[in-house]
């Protein structure tokens, strides 16, 4: 009986991914909202169910999207879900929804990595780089009609364009972590209520004024600025790559904590809510506030001004 029930949850599953995908496939607008919901069937199922029916069930997802969508519509069920599985095991486990949303996020970047490098080498397909040639002929473009209208443009300008695009060529690597923890993001802030409608027990966030992080991350951005400084790695080697997109990664983590400290304060305070909010804005508004965030996320890090605080009340 177990089985019997187990199999036809599964087979409900299935068509509830087949129905998905198919609108994620032939009805393109809708579709990029309807494929964050794919990941929902295996998250479901790999919560009441143990790894080896989740992957059983992943098998068929796989087998469904050859049939539906042909070879391309495979690395959609791959990556989708896999992170699904992922997610629902940690739920089924009873692991904190950080460690779930991590575990899931680093999933969907190792498939979204191995997709890409599949393409490049067995397809010879840089979407990559395709996107970035596309944004060098469209400033190219623009600059020329600038000159066919008598105004010639400002080198400047021009210079901090081509400094843009050689930038986010060298911080690729930040942008598929960024996109890989963005997208999980979504998909559980999508999945989670549906799920808990249909009685899933879904682990809670705790409130973002007490994120801590760990302490050896600040250690981790004083030793990356230290060979960024010391050692000045020339541009285009392995090492500036792995050093700009170090203290990128790390930068955005001081960010957050700074971010987590100003809510803090605003609770310990008793502020108007409005205000960490309007904080949060300008942060990625202006770069001046931007740094200021920064570095209270570092100081708090560091010296744990939120225990001070704690002393003081």
């Amino acid at each position: 009986m177990k089985n019997a029930h187990k199999l036809t949850e599964g087979a409900l599953f299935l068509a509830i991914f087949a129905v998905l995908l198919l609108i994620t496939i032939y009805i393109p607008v809708l579709g990029v909202v309807v494929n964050l919901f794919i990941p929902l069937p295996f998250i479901m199922f790999s919560a009441k169910n143990d790894r080896k029916s989740s992957l059983v069930l992943l098998l068929g997802a796989i087998f469904i999207s050859f049939i539906v969508g042909t070879v391309l519509a495979i690395p959609l069920a791959l990556s989708y879900g896999l992170t699904g599985i992922v997610i629902g095991d940690f739920i089924r486990e009873k692991k904190s929804r950080v460690a779930g949303f991590i575990a899931g996020s680093m999933t969907f970047l190792m498939t979204l990595v191995i997709q890409y490098v599949i393409s490049v080498v067995f397809l010879e397909m840089d979407v990559i780089q395709e996107t970035m040639q596309i944004f060098e002929q469209s400033i190219s473009q623009a600059m020329n009609m600038l000159e066919a209208f008598g105004q010639a443009p400002d080198p400047r300008m021009v210079e901090q364009f081509e400094t843009s695009v050689e930038m986010l060529k060298v911080l690729v690597p930040s942008i598929f972590v960024m996109l890989s923890f963005f997208t999980v993001f979504i998909i559980e802030l999508l999945s989670f209520p549906i799920a808990k409608r249909f009685g899933m027990t879904v682990p809670k966030w705790k409130s973002f004024r007490e994120l801590r992080l760990p302490k050896s991350l600040l250690w981790y951005y004083l030793l990356v600025l230290i060979i960024s400084i010391l050692l000045n790695p020339e541009q285009g080697t392995f090492l500036y790559t792995a050093t700009m997109n170090l203290s990128f990664i790390l930068q955005l983590f001081m960010v957050l904590q700074g971010l987590s400290f100003i809510y803090y304060l605003s609770y310990v305070k008793e502020m108007p809510k409005i205000i960490p909010i309007l904080v949060t804005v300008f942060t990625f508004i202006f770069p001046i506030v931007l740094y200021i965030v920064r570095i209270l996320g570092i100081i708090d890090l560091g010296f744990d001004l939120r225990k001070r605080l704690e002393v003081k009340k």
